[in-house]
């Protein structure tokens, strides 16, 4: 790593003195020395100072520069943060350019510099500095439905491949509610829309992509149909439609992708469907696609919209249900199932239940209260074979009744980190654990993280956004992780700064669920926040955040804003038109 706190004094020190000592002086250097006869000499000077240019576009810097005769490679610096020094990155160059990929939510958009150094057999000669103040909503995609229209709620959900390229938008507003997804692809950095899913049994009001998720490799696709109205049961049961205002039941379907083509591998229903299940509502794919989970909160064995989870497996392209999950605290408007997360392995399943009433906190508390209304809980489950059972009961470390423990969830891909929303929890606290006991700041939001150890589980942390405001719902709806579990992104859809890009005015309230997110990582098991994220186009009642997805490594942020009014359509269109409410954009960082 070489520091260059002054790269042309540098350049001075080696061009000017030693070169002018050894050859301009000197004459050069010549003979042989008498130890092992090796010849040394040195002649000619580094080469001249080239000018360096900057430009960006989707999640990529581009950087060039004028060709330097006697130059015979090139060295770009990064100084990351503007005060620890420039390192060299991405080795040495031969061209005139160079393209990075760049993670915009963690880059330092106010601070970070580059130069680049030509170089020959002599020495290297530093450019001009260039800086990347200004220039965040050039790198942030912007991604709309190749047919968009007002009330599509477009990027109500969303999921990522687990290489960060392939994306799947839910737009469950779609032709008066029937709903649609859309799948977008990354190749060489450019992204299009790969194709257009819809169900094999279109129902207006059907809200086919209320919930979406992708295996790792992008080729096993899930969708939700919460208010789906078929008689069906089970894998490819009878698609008929009932009356179409009582029924909600609910249907998955499941898509695989050959070759760039996609079609519909299985149409998923419930073993025990009945009317108003909202089977759908959440669903989970583990890494290879070959085990999902639907969560289903208006279930009704043992209490009335208790909940559950149903666990398919897939073999040989066959899909079957390999298990019925419930509580172990079955309860009324409990809403088991409201989110599901599945580890890489799918050995390891969460279960949120925002409506849970159970007064107790911490791990394995008394589930038996049921004392205060809609406190929430988290359950996770294990799989051994192919038998599941209940590992933890997991409750926050302030419950309290309204809070929505459970709202949202996310697992690491080992299962031994997990994320949980509490998108009505009040404490006024704001960063890394704070005051968990004020209560004064009504749905403000909050997230707690717990860490498995030899199957043991405990709160690792509370975490509050930096800005914390009543009613932004911090938590309330998306939450992820990377693979490791050692970044977090947190979505806020009423948040209501009014400032665009990364890093803004946190205090500006002049903007009401315009929404941000909020993007935290651990390190020797401490969590900080890292960066503060809004749209390129912020507005008024976009609810960005609404839905949340993180590439594997983290260097890859989607965000969803249903809420979002442009009548763009495709990637990067016109965002100021404002005309088209409810029609919905992803974007990413």
């Amino acid at each position: 790593m070489l520091h260059l706190g002054s790269t042309r004094l540098l350049t001075a020190i080696v061009g000017s003195v030693l070169l002018c000592a050894l050859t301009a002086c000197g004459g050069g250097v010549s003979g042989s020395e008498s130890g092992d006869g090796n010849n040394a000499a040195l002649a000619g000077s580094p080469p001249a100072a080239p000018v360096l240019s900057l430009a960006f576009s989707v999640k990529q810097m581009h950087f060039s520069w004028n060709a330097v005769s006697d130059a015979t490679y090139y060295k770009i610096y990064q100084n990351p943060d503007g005060a620890s020094g420039f390192t060299q990155v991405d080795g040495n160059i031969t061209a005139t350019s160079h393209d990075r990929d760049i993670a915009v939510h963690r880059l330092n958009w106010s601070a970070a510099r580059y130069l680049l150094e030509a170089c020959n057999a002599a020495g290297c000669t530093a450019s001009n500095e260039v800086n990347t103040r200004g220039a965040v909503l050039q790198a942030i995609g912007y991604f709309k439905a190749s047919n968009t229209e007002a009330n599509d709620n477009f990027a109500i959900s969303l999921a990522l491949s687990s290489d960060g390229n392939t994306l799947a938008v839910g737009a469950a507003g779609k032709d008066a509610g029937a709903g649609a997804v859309y799948i977008f692809t990354r190749q060489g950095g450019a992204w299009s829309q790969q194709t257009y899913v819809t169900a094999s049994n279109t129902s207006a009001g059907d809200a086919f992509g209320i919930s979406v998720s992708l295996s790792s490799d992008g080729n096993t696709l899930a969708v939700g149909a919460n208010f789906e109205d078929s008689l069906g049961t089970g894998i490819d049961g009878s698609q008929g439609s009932i009356a179409e205002n009582s029924s909600n039941r609910g249907a998955v379907y499941v898509f695989t992708r050959r070759g760039g083509n996609w079609s519909q591998q299985a149409y998923v229903k419930s073993s025990s469907s009945h009317d108003n299940a909202y089977f759908g509502g959440a669903v989970s794919l583990n890494s290879d696609g070959n085990t999902l989970a639907v969560g289903a909160i208006g279930e009704r064995t043992g209490a009335l919209d208790a909940g559950a989870v149903y666990v398919f497996t897939r073999s040989a392209s066959v899909w079957s249900q390999q298990a019925f999950v419930k509580a172990s605290n079955i309860q009324t408007n409990a809403h088991f199932g409201a989110s599901v997360a599945l580890n890489s392995d799918g050995n390891t399943l969460a279960v949120g239940a925002h409506g849970e009433s159970s007064g107790a906190t911490g791990i394995h508390g008394n589930q038996s209260d049921n004392i205060t209304n809609n406190a929430g809980a988290v359950y996770v489950f294990t799989r051994s074979a192919s038998a599941w059972s209940q590992q933890a009961y997991v409750k926050a470390s302030n419950t309290a009744a309204g809070d929505a423990f459970g709202a949202s969830v996310a697992l690491s891909s080992d299962g031994n980190t997990l994320a949980v929303g509490a998108g009505a929890e009040a404490s006024a606290a704001s960063g890394i654990d704070g005051d968990q006991t004020d209560d004064s700041t009504g749905n403000a939001g909050a997230v707690y993280v717990f860490t498995r150890r030899t199957n043991i589980w405990s709160q690792q942390a509370y975490v509050k956004a930096s800005n914390t405001g009543g009613n932004d719902y911090f938590g309330g709806t998306s939450v992820a992780l990377s693979r490791d579990g050692n970044l977090l992104a947190v979505g806020a859809i009423g948040e209501d700064s009014a400032v665009t890009g990364i890093g803004g005015d946190q205090t500006n309230r002049s903007s009401g669920y315009s929404g941000a997110v909020y993007f935290f990582a651990r390190s020797a098991g401490t969590w900080s926040q890292q960066s503060y994220v809004k749209a390129s186009n912020t507005g008024a009642g976009d609810t960005f955040g609404r839905s949340l997805g993180l590439s594997s490594d983290g260097n890859l942020l989607a965000v969803g804003a249903p809420g979002e009014s442009s009548g763009a359509i495709g990637v990067g269109g016109n965002q100021t038109d404002n005309n088209t409410t409810g029609a919905g954009a992803i974007y990413l960082y």
